[in-house]
């Protein structure tokens, strides 16, 4: 029985240092920045491409907003101010997907990387933004360049919304592998 447990031991050992190599091993990476969603004004980086053109006065913004579908170009920079450092664009889609008690966007976004050492990189989200909620969790599902193969997750919370634009700290998580997959 002594034998027997000496070898399951010696077994997992070795299990986890093959597991160990540098081709498997995880990097974590964790990114901060401040998305700006600008729909008012003459150059907006969000537009309405779908759904009701509903004038919102006097009506339940919820039920008004609900089905409205939005593109978007919006900068991404290192601090909530729209002129500081850019250091990418989120380029994608949401809709107004709750209709009942909250507002809830479904959004599918990819956050391209244009600066500093994550530029040429990118990664994606898709998921459920419940807007209303102080802080959002939303899972990231892929990337490219250094975030290949990338899964994590992001949280946002809104710093500032005024007519209609928004500006979203967003804490992002991303686990990556080290593997140079242009080999």
């Amino acid at each position: 029985m002594a034998v027997s447990s000496k070898i399951l031991v010696i077994s997992m050992a070795i299990l986890v240092a093959v597991c160990s190599t540098e081709a498997l091993d995880p990097n974590v990476t964790r990114i901060q920045f401040y998305m700006h969603d600008i729909v008012s004004g003459p150059n907006p980086t969000a537009i309405q491409v779908a759904g009701r053109q509903t004038n919102y006065a006097g009506t339940d913004p919820i039920a008004a907003m609900f089905g409205s579908v939005f593109m978007m170009d919006n900068p991404l920079t290192v601090t909530p101010e729209l002129n500081s450092t850019l250091i990418g664009r989120a380029q994608g889609i949401y809709a107004m997907s709750a209709q009942q008690n909250e507002f809830s966007l479904l959004m599918t976004l990819t956050f391209g990387m244009t600066g500093g050492q994550y530029n040429g990189s990118s990664f994606s989200v898709v998921g459920r933004n419940p807007i209303m909620n102080e802080v959002r969790e939303m899972p990231v599902v892929g990337g490219t360049g250094i975030f290949r193969l990338v899964r994590g997750y992001c949280l946002a919370r809104t710093f500032s919304f005024r007519n209609m634009d928004a500006v979203i700290g967003y804490n992002v998580t991303l686990i990556h592998d080290l593997y140079d997959y242009s080999r």
